[in-house]
């Protein structure tokens, strides 16, 4: 229809600007009543061409009227044209996803093939995921399953921070563990005095590490006498098997979540590869870096803070608000560094790179975007997500499960609690950045106050009809195939062609989600077109002409078949989307 549009234009003012042509929308209405579709086009046009927007849009009206598709073209508002389309339009719409199936129909040419990395979750190996992560990897998992279907080409990457501090300290408190499990257990107060900073990870979590230490190495890592070996004797050993150890454990809790990624990177070989020291010559090359002194932070100072001498990067002339520095006054790298290096060699395989990023990582994104643009010359695109905080609620007040890790909940307890479908569905149902409660009474509530089941029953009552179409007419006359074929002009209340009309907007949505990034837009939707379909089967219960199967009519009644599988196929296609498995039944 926008094509039909912006021809039009052109034929009645061949003076029109192409870039005004360009500019032309057609988009679907909010209110019915309004018609299907509206269009710009007068009130773009009435500046160039200088005349009053309602002179133009009358001339659109009587060309638009004429269109075999369109049944009511009128003007409306200051020069906006309404459009109501001929019902069998949108009976095509029914049609046309039978004949594609959910795997194809809302696909888009939009990505065009550009290769986008997706870097999400990338928790640090301390721990077990908890739920501050899953939000972050269920958000990152549909935004790839989002910009696939948008037909972007993209890889899923995991960044394991197994470098630094923290990893230390595991390694450390893997050892304390180490040294139960051969019978030589020391009093975490003791063993803190010897660690370099002191026994931070005492989770039960690290139980298992011990014996598998244990089980490898025997007492080998240990000392005949006293109470810690020398660090050169074990500590590159148990730091090893402990990251292999917490980085198996993190897969299987994805796994169980539905998420796999292709690539995981290792934030120590990053370092050692160099990329980290190639980053900043090419930015140094570029006249980017400079020696100088940063502001005093703002608010309270640290105890620590001095003013010394730094390299910086000169990310202001990117549009962020500050300087970043590169290089710390003893000549070592920031952690900034380290990312700017890991984004580098990123870049050089994507053309566009996304971050899906925790609550505490705001102040992160002006730097980073700045530091990509300036390596790669604004070649590469890049974003990120930051997802807000959730808070696990029961009975009304906020709750903690895990005994393994202590003071936190952890994915696996979420998952034991509600299932994988129900935390994936509801993690979506708001915006990334917007803060949420996750109610684990009201998640598994069969009511139409939850929206995990409120779809899920939609669908199970498509796939119920089904069943029962084909015990009456065979399972040969219902495939989506055959009913594809039907003829479906009976479809013409406006229940049903409300059915139709949300299945006709799930390309458009698939698209406008993937251009904002925002994958809970599907969850939206399928709400909405399960409340459509919900409507239609309760009109059907008061109206004997609506009820999908009617026992003398086999014509009106494939018809409505027709429209029950394409429903149903729409919502497989938003599900696939969120990584939902749809319900076949429910008892």
């Amino acid at each position: 229809m926008r094509a039909q549009v912006a021809a039009i234009m052109a034929e009645l003012f061949p003076d029109l600007p192409a870039e005004t042509l360009a500019r032309i929308e057609v988009t679907p209405t909010r209110d019915p009543a309004h018609g299907d579709m509206a269009t710009n086009a007068a009130l773009l046009a009435a500046k160039p061409l200088r005349r009053k927007p309602a002179e133009i849009a009358a001339a659109l009206v009587g060309r638009l009227a004429g269109l075999p598709q369109v049944e009511k073209a009128e003007v409306a508002g200051p020069g906006f044209v309404n459009l109501t389309l001929r019902p069998q339009v949108l009976q095509a719409v029914g049609r046309t996803v039978l004949q594609q199936g959910p795997q194809a129909f809302g696909r888009s040419g939009l990505g065009a093939g550009k290769r986008v990395n997706i870097e999400y979750v990338s928790a640090n190996p301390t721990g077990p995921l908890h739920v501050g992560h899953c939000r972050g990897a269920v958000v990152g998992d549909a935004l790839a399953n989002l910009l696939d279907k948008a037909g972007y080409e993209v890889t899923r990457e995991y960044y394991v921070n197994d470098a630094g501090n923290q990893v230390t300290a595991l390694a450390w408190a893997a050892y304390w563990r180490y040294l139960q499990a051969i019978g030589r257990p020391m009093e975490a107060e003791a063993f803190a005095q010897l660690a370099p900073s002191g026994l931070q990870y005492q989770g039960d979590y690290l139980i298992p590490v011990g014996q598998a230490l244990a089980e490898k190495y025997g007492a080998s890592l240990a000392p005949e006498s006293g109470s810690v070996a020398p660090v050169e004797l074990w500590f590159d050993k148990v730091r090893a098997l402990t990251l292999a150890h917490m980085m198996a454990a993190i897969r299987e809790d994805l796994a169980a979540l539905g998420i796999t990624h292709e690539v995981f990177s290792s934030e120590a070989e990053v370092l050692a590869s160099g990329d980290v020291d190639r980053a900043i010559s090419a930015l140094e090359g570029a006249g980017l870096l400079y020696e100088g002194v940063l502001e005093p932070p703002k608010g309270k100072l640290p105890d620590d803070w001095e003013a010394r001498p730094q390299t910086l990067f000169r990310s202001t002339d990117f549009g962020d608000d500050t300087d970043r520095a590169l290089r710390k006054s003893d000549g070592s790298n920031t952690y900034f560094a380290n990312d700017v290096g890991y984004h580098a060699r990123k870049a050089r395989g994507a053309d566009m790179l996304i971050d899906v990023l925790g609550a505490d990582h705001g102040g992160y994104v002006s730097r980073m975007k700045a530091a990509v643009a300036a390596l790669t010359q604004n070649r590469t695109e890049f974003d990120v997500l930051v997802c807000q905080i959730v808070r696990i609620m029961k009975n009304g007040q906020p709750v903690r499960m895990s005994k393994r890790a202590g003071t936190f909940v952890t994915l696996r307890d979420l998952l034991d609690e509600v299932g994988r479908d129900a935390v994936r569905f509801t993690m979506l149902t708001r915006k990334a950045d917007a803060q949420m409660d996750f109610d684990l009474d009201a998640v598994v509530a069969q009511t139409r106050d939850n929206p995990v089941f409120y779809v899920n029953y939609a669908h199970a009552r498509c796939r119920s009809v089904l069943r029962h179409g084909a015990e009456k007419y065979g399972a040969d006359q219902v495939s989506d195939s055959a009913l594809a074929g039907a003829d479906l002009s009976d479809l013409t209340a406006p229940e049903e062609l409300a059915v139709l009309r949300r299945i006709a907007a799930f390309p458009r949505q698939v698209e406008a989600a993937a251009q904002a990034r925002e994958p809970h837009r599907i969850a939206t939707y399928c709400i909405d077109l399960a409340a459509d379909f919900h409507a239609l089967w309760n009109r059907g219960r008061e109206e004997a002409a609506l009820r999908f199967i009617q026992e003398d009519a086999p014509q009106a009644s494939k018809a409505r078949l027709a429209l029950v599988a394409a429903t149903a196929a729409t919502l497989r296609a938003g599900l696939d989307i969120l990584g939902v498995e749809p319900v076949e039944e429910m008892r």
